[in-house]
């Protein structure tokens, strides 16, 4: 009987030796809803990160890793209880998500309560790593001051006037209160705002209101449209023939069934996160030529952003040691740098924000190519913006 209980604990120790051994990471992101492609394609660049940064294995120092998928759907209310659920349920060392602003902010505070790190990819708002941040929250997606401040350097010359066309929510309101900002460190004036549901599709009103507003100041006018998900607002205004009023669009980037639309705006300045083409290193060297191996098509926008960020949890557990002391892993992240298809990205320390680089561009239209082409005009690097500290 001794021997049989002897041999059953040491089945058992076997049996729970793996699960204890494994470095649990769980992806939340909004699979479901509007943003789905954008959910997509982090889900794809976070699981080529984690095999780039661990050279195929997927194990960390022996260590297995084991991602865990879950859909918050676009609901608040879900992102939040999934967090909690992974963090106590499933014990998860380190989170990754969500994909929209407005989850991501109701999850913020589960990171805090269960003191465990929340690395944000891709969702945008300033208030994440601004006035609702807390110290278990690390980003590696841009903000929307990265975003503003890139494109008021690729638009704010001197002479030209402009109007904005955002969506009513954390994203479009936080994306052009952080534009208005930057903008107002360069010779563009700004004239008038636009806000709009997140799910318009007949824009004749707003851009009514936006071109008598534009009209009524002399110079170069531009429309600068911040927006996310359908509803392709750019493609129903040009239809209205904004230039016989002698206004231009202008937009930064996006995914590449969205830069379909662009081909109509050639010539179009702005700035972006991302393509494909335009950083020069060995990371984004092997994501372009593995993503066209496995898929036979480029990544995207969000799949250099999932990457940055799957490269970001190994280096930032090799760093610490390990995945099970969350203080160890805090004190590795601040002002940790690290590789991506990007370039050098950095955890600034005050935020945890990830500086890095924008691309200023300029539209280009091949007929052989499906989408617009974003040639690179300079790229804005960490050094060339002053990104606000919004959490203080």
């Amino acid at each position: 009987m001794r021997m049989m209980k002897a041999v059953a604990a040491t089945a058992l120790i076997a049996l729970a030796a793996p699960a204890m051994a494994e470095i649990r990471i769980a992806h939340i992101h909004d699979r479901t809803g509007a943003l789905e492609a954008y959910a997509h394609q982090t889900q794809i660049g976070l699981m080529l990160g984690l095999e780039y940064a661990t050279d195929g294995t997927m194990e960390i120092d022996g260590q297995p890793l084991r991602v865990i998928e879950k859909d918050s759907q676009l609901r608040p209310d879900l992102g939040r209880a999934l967090l909690a659920e992974a963090f106590g349920d499933d014990d998860a060392h380190i989170a990754v998500g969500p994909t929209s602003s407005g989850v991501a902010l109701a999850m913020l505070p589960v990171a805090e309560e269960f003191e465990r790190i929340l690395i944000v990819e891709p969702a945008v708002a300033d208030s994440i790593t601004g006035a609702e941040w807390n110290r278990y929250i690390f980003r590696t997606g841009r903000n929307s001051s990265q975003d503003a401040i890139s494109n008021a350097i690729a638009l704010g010359q001197e002479g030209v006037v402009i109007a904005t066309l955002a969506q009513d929510y954390a994203f479009g309101r936080d994306g052009i209160a952080a534009f208005r900002e930057a903008l107002a460190g360069t010779p563009a004036q700004l004239v008038h705002e636009e806000y709009v549901p997140t799910d318009t599709t007949d824009f004749t009103a707003a851009a009514e209101r936006i071109f008598n507003a534009l009209e009524a100041h002399e110079g170069d006018r531009r429309l600068f449209v911040i927006w996310a998900g359908g509803g392709n607002p750019m493609g129903r205004i040009q239809a209205m023939d904004p230039e016989r009023r002698g206004i231009r669009l202008a937009t930064g980037g996006n995914i590449l069934p969205a830069m379909a639309a662009y081909r109509d705006f050639p010539d179009m300045e702005g700035a972006t996160y991302y393509y494909y083409e335009i950083p020069q290193n060995p990371v984004n060297e092997w994501l372009v030529a593995t993503h066209m191996e496995r898929f036979g098509t480029p990544p995207d926008f969000f799949t250099a952003g999932g990457m940055a960020a799957g490269l970001a949890v190994v280096e930032a557990i090799r760093r610490a040691g390990g995945a099970e002391d969350t203080e160890a892993l805090i004190d590795a992240m601040r002002g940790m740098e690290w590789e991506t298809p990007k370039g050098t990205m950095r955890f600034r320390a005050e935020d945890h924000q990830a500086l890095q680089s924008m691309y200023h561009f300029r539209i280009r239209v091949d007929e052989n190519v499906a989408w617009a082409i974003p040639d690179l005009i300079r790229e804005i690097g960490i050094d060339d913006m002053d990104v606000p500290i919004r959490n203080q």
